[in-house]
């Protein structure tokens, strides 16, 4: 175990995930100015170069030269793209007198294929090409957490019950001798108030991240170089989790704890980054890590080993697993 725990945090320290350069002044048309495109880059975070994949059915640009020639125009060609194909910002223009929407963006899927889009339509219709921001676009969708919430905790619920049912080994309730699984829970609920905190106090960080995500908790703002620790531990104890339930519990028993674990954890993930947006998250936070380690040493912490078989025991007396006496 421990030599797994040294190869995690050697990858931890050594890998980061694909991070889009920000765009440089030599990619920028020299005849533009550069602090405008400096500006927009800070603001919008994303500029010429950048890489988006279409998400809608299919989108329709207006391939024209400059969009400032539609009003005059007499005739106005359009030319489509569809669903997963990847567009490269060219351009992008400003126009103050449009009322629909004053940013123009030029997009090209190849030679053939460049037209103009309004901002708004474009980035309700694209998402970064790269895939954290592809999985955070797909678990951002109002519908489908609303959908998936109500599925998460009915299903966990419904697992809690039964396992309460059949007095089985549940973290909080009935749990072994290892801190791993508290532990555990409570990383998941940290994590979930840090995601909503950082979307209720820094929604420009986040929007940034969103952009020009990484897995390397150094190359981002203290805030999220928290968050992104966080989900880095919550991987690395949920594999020690997983390695020392083993030592306590048979396999039939671990499926169940690991079905009641998982339960417990999809509940506070839910109900933490929920509430957090309404700021009962924080005293509820606080809550849960008095209730959570005050549950474990109460009835979960092991404070002695048997001298013949070596099991752990919460209090002297016979061995439940070899029968010795310990006095």
């Amino acid at each position: 175990m421990r030599r797994i725990l040294i190869f995690l945090i050697a990858t931890l320290c050594l890998t980061s995930c694909f991070r889009q350069e920000k765009p440089g002044i030599d990619d920028w048309d020299p005849a533009k100015d550069q602090m405008d495109s400096v500006t927009f880059y800070n603001t919008h975070h994303y500029g010429h170069n950048y890489n988006f994949l279409v998400e809608a059915d299919s989108l329709e640009l207006v391939a024209i030269g400059n969009p400032m020639e539609i009003e005059r125009a007499v005739s106005i060609k359009h030319v489509t793209v569809e669903r997963g194909d990847l567009l490269v910002v060219g351009d992008i223009l400003s126009i103050p007198s449009d009322t629909i929407d004053s940013i123009w963006v030029q997009v090209l899927r190849d030679q053939a294929t460049i037209g103009w889009i309004h901002e708004d339509e474009l980035l309700e219709n694209v998402v970064p090409s790269n895939p954290i921001s592809r999985f955070i676009s797909f678990f951002s969708d109002t519908h489908l957490l609303i959908f998936l919430a109500f599925l998460v905790l009915v299903s966990a619920l419904y697992a809690i019950r039964n396992i309460f049912r059949r007095k089985a080994k549940i973290v909080h309730f009935n749990d072994i001798g290892s801190f791993y699984p508290t532990l555990l829970t409570l990383l998941v609920a940290t994590a979930a108030v840090f995601y909503s905190s950082i979307q209720l106090w820094a929604p420009d960080t986040w929007s940034h991240f969103y952009f020009h995500p990484t897995l390397n908790p150094f190359q981002v703002t203290p805030l999220l170089s928290v968050f992104l620790c966080s989900v880095w531990a919550i991987l690395i104890v949920a594999l020690a989790t997983l390695a020392d339930i083993r030592r306590y519990l048979s396999p039939g028993e671990q499926f169940i704890y690991y079905l009641g674990l998982m339960g417990v954890c999809a509940v506070d993930y839910v109900v933490f980054s929920i509430l957090t947006l309404y700021y009962v998250g924080y005293l509820l936070l606080v809550a849960y890590y008095v209730f959570a380690i005050g549950r474990y040493l109460r009835y979960a912490h092991v404070r002695y080993v048997c001298g013949q078989c070596g099991h752990r025991m919460r209090e002297k007396g016979v061995c439940p697993h070899c029968g010795a006496r310990n006095v």
